[in-house]
């Protein structure tokens, strides 16, 4: 059994002065594994002080000496790969394939964003000024029950590769893998108030950290609703805001392409991680011509999809994370029959077979239209809407017509056909012929899926502000030092 009480402040792990405890269900089983004891307002408080104490140090440090944090970052959660997967499966019911993933990806975040400081110039000479880029200040990163562990690493290395201090509050829904990973980043032994990190509800620790003025920055990931508070409560100290939202991206298959390769990989874009990601391609666009012969497809393939124990390699959808994500799936499944969709395969209920756990069907429906309820909210469960199309700019036009633009996927035999499509459509990120994302390139969504970007270069300059310096009679400014 875990047993979870303490918040990471200041170098050291401390027992938290909140009260409040939750169980830690193991989703697949409805079992109690473990109680979590969440922090306060005033742990919070603690955790902001202890960041700003070590911020003019990091601020301070050489290129090199952060580089050389982010590398024994990289070690440390490296050398934890195991249990971040282990927590992920046990905790959040993610399959095999995908914690292992998740787990190595955690590590590489510190890697590349090494690799990618070791070229990033700070000091740039324009006309007669130089522009210093500069760390914002004390970041405050909240992270998604969805993806807490490679959430920390990516958010985390980026704010220090520009010199930010942190104060880190994953979701409460994942303590088990915020322990294994803060337990890594104190195994790295970076100076202490750096990095810290505590579990807390949204209603005070993390409305502590978007009002107090020793927060410059504040990195979000999560729903749309969420962050829309998280913003408005920055706005009176003007803090940064980064925000990675909702989703409901368009999977467009064009008539060219060739349905027995494509549609797999349409399904696993919307399936992934059991349906609950961001930028799963949960609108999935077929042209009229060919629907007949791709829905027989669809309900093949997702008749056979094994759903159960996450432990096991051949299970594609576990179970969801949550009685209330459950709950939830359920809803818009009935939603979806309500409004005259087509229930293709799945439907309400667990599996046969599966009377624990928060196992749902992996379902599909057919004559949906972009109205209905399930073509326009983020599910965050494997429900697919398929959406019938005439011609190209019909597709386009469907695509873009949603609220949110965080992804989108296009299908096509022709590439460059392809690329025109991609150019088209309203998202941060277009994935053309893969469902595999490009983890130094930025992400972020435009509308109501975000604002800003992370990962790689664009990721780190969210944590960074340009200062202009002119100095008359040409003169240079001293270079910062490697």
């Amino acid at each position: 059994m875990w047993n979870i009480y303490q918040a990471y402040i200041d170098g050291t792990f401390v027992p938290v002065q909140g009260s409040e405890r939750l169980e830690i269900v193991n989703p697949a089983t409805e079992q109690v594994i473990g109680t979590v004891t969440l922090a306060n307002r005033d742990d919070a408080k603690r955790a902001i002080d202890a960041a700003n104490r070590a911020q003019p140090g990091l601020a301070g440090s050489t290129k090199a000496q952060r580089i050389e944090m982010l590398k024994r970052l990289e070690a440390a959660v490296l050398a934890r790969t195991d249990q971040i997967c282990e927590a992920t499966i046990e905790e959040y019911g993610g399959p095999l394939a995908r914690s292992q993933w998740v787990s190595n990806y955690a590590s590489q975040c510190f890697a590349s964003t090494a690799r990618m400081l070791q070229d990033y110039v700070f000091e740039r000479r324009l006309g007669d000024a130089t522009v210093v880029m500069e760390p914002v200040g004390v970041a405050g990163l909240i992270a998604p029950w969805n993806s807490t562990a490679g959430s920390i690493c990516s958010k985390l290395a980026s704010a220090i590769a520009a010199g930010c201090a942190s104060v880190v509050k994953p979701s409460e829904l994942g303590p088990l893998q915020a322990q294994v990973v803060t337990e890594a980043l104190h195994d790295a032994g970076l100076p202490a108030g750096v990095v810290n990190v505590l579990l807390g509800r949204g209603g005070d620790v993390g409305d502590e950290i978007s009002t107090n003025p020793g927060i410059a920055k504040i990195s979000f990931t999560g729903s749309t609703q969420t962050g829309k508070l998280i913003a408005r409560a920055g706005l009176d100290t003007m803090k940064r805001v980064s925000l990675a939202l909702s989703g409901k991206s368009a999977t467009v298959i064009l008539d060219d392409a060739d349905l027995v390769a494509v549609l797999p990989m349409a399904l696993n874009a919307a399936f992934m991680n059991n349906g609950q990601a961001c930028v799963a391609g949960t609108r999935l666009l077929i042209p009229n011509v060919h629907m007949t012969q791709a829905i027989e497809r669809l309900q093949a393939t997702v008749t056979a999809m094994r759903v159960g124990d996450p432990r096991d390699a051949a299970t594609a959808v576990g179970p969801l994370a949550s009685k209330a994500q459950f709950e939830r799936v359920q809803h818009f499944i009935r939603r979806g029959l309500a409004q005259g969709a087509t229930l293709v395969a799945g439907g309400e209920g667990r599996p046969d077979g599966l009377d624990k756990g928060w196992f749902v069907r992996p379902t599909v429906f057919a004559d949906v239209r972009n109205d209905m309820d399930i073509a326009r909210e983020e599910i965050f469960g494997p429900v697919l809407s398929v959406i019938g199309y005439d011609d190209e700019d019909e597709a386009v036009a469907i695509a873009n017509d949603s609220v949110y633009g965080l992804q989108a996927y296009v299908f096509s035999s022709q590439p460059m056909r392809a690329l025109g499509v991609a150019s088209r459509l309203r998202a941060g990120t277009v994935l053309v012929n893969r469902i595999t994302p490009e983890l130094i390139a930025p992400f972020g969504g435009v509308k109501q899926s975000g604002i800003g970007r992370e990962f790689g270069i664009f990721g780190m300059e969210a944590f960074l502000e340009p200062k202009t310096i002119a100095i008359p009679n040409g003169l240079v400014l001293p270079r910062q030092a490697a």
